[in-house]
């Protein structure tokens, strides 16, 4: 069975239209949808001690993730401000990953010897973990990493993409030519595969030989949280089980990619358009708890 790690951030998404909060992160999204394709999955990362931090524990729990080697510290969990537009989210701040940012994620000789257990990292933008790379390309599953809309930031750019093996953008506002040329510069700069996501016109992915793209399968949506996550974990899932028995190596081999490819981008925009059917990144939410309501809409205006 393939086994993946989602590494880094973890929050709930507090959604002021409804007053509910559903469990999500990228990383951690990553490691229930995975969960969800038949992978196993764990979760790397650090918790407040508070509600919201309980709230992702047990749906963590729930959906059958792993989170052995997470951490805990006294303080605010992560969480952001959300609310829907025709069911498209909108984020409206946050509290910037409240303890993980005073307490960033390491790794001791124990992470190291669990982390080289697994298939593929994937790890984010958000998640605080950009100077653990060297450490992790140099074990054994492959690294993906999603810079979400931050592919722009040069120092990051050249930080980042020396170490991964798979990248993810989300880059609406650019045209074909535009995203193309972006794919490019990433794969100089060191990434293995690219790949431009551009809501309703589909994706875009770059393997350093051939260009493939993937049109989206349009649903009405109930809600988008969560889609980029899940095009990139069934994209990802798929390619591991493709590869799985057949070694590391064979994914160098470009008559693979143009077989593995194509058939992982069909899967993962299936899989992108059922989880904008879904309220929150995979539902599980609840009442935000009347002790933390003041603290989750402050500075909001409610009408």
């Amino acid at each position: 069975m393939v086994k993946v790690l989602g590494l880094g951030d973890n929050v709930c998404d507090v959604y002021l239209h409804t007053g509910t909060m559903y469990p999500g992160g990228q990383a951690v999204n990553f490691a229930v949808y995975a969960r969800q394709l038949g992978a196993q999955a764990d979760f790397m990362g650090v918790f407040g001690q508070d509600a919201v931090a309980r709230r992702v524990q047990s749906a963590l729990d729930e959906k059958g993730v792993g989170r052995g080697h997470c951490r805990s510290y006294p303080g605010e969990n992560g969480f952001a401000r959300v609310t829907l537009v025709e069911g498209d989210r909108v984020f409206m701040g946050s509290n910037r990953g409240g303890v993980l940012q005073e307490h960033p994620i390491y790794f001791d000789q124990a992470d190291l010897d669990y982390i080289a257990e697994f298939d593929l990292i994937h790890t984010t933008n958000n998640g605080f973990t950009d100077l653990l790379l060297p450490q992790m390309s140099s074990l054994r599953p492959f690294v993906s990493y999603d810079f979400s809309y931050r592919w722009n930031e040069a120092d990051r750019v050249d930080r980042v993409c020396p170490y991964i093996d798979f990248a993810f953008l989300s880059c609406s506002d650019l045209d074909d030519t535009q995203t193309q040329d972006l794919c490019r510069r990433l794969h100089e700069k060191g990434c293995g595969v690219v790949t431009a996501t551009r809501g309703s016109r589909g994706a875009t992915v770059f393997d350093g030989t051939t260009f493939y793209r993937q049109l989206p399968k349009l649903v009405e949506p109930v809600d988008t949280m969560g889609a980029g996550d899940s095009f990139a974990t069934a994209m990802l899932i798929s390619i591991l089980q493709d590869l799985e028995g057949k070694g590391k190596n064979t994914w160098s081999w470009e008559g693979f990619r143009a077989s593995a490819l194509p058939k992982a981008l069909d899967k993962a925009a299936a899989f992108s358009s059922q989880t904008c059917l879904v309220h929150g990144a995979f539902g599980c939410g609840v009442p935000v708890p009347e002790e933390l309501r003041a603290r989750m809409y402050e500075g909001v205006e409610t009408r």
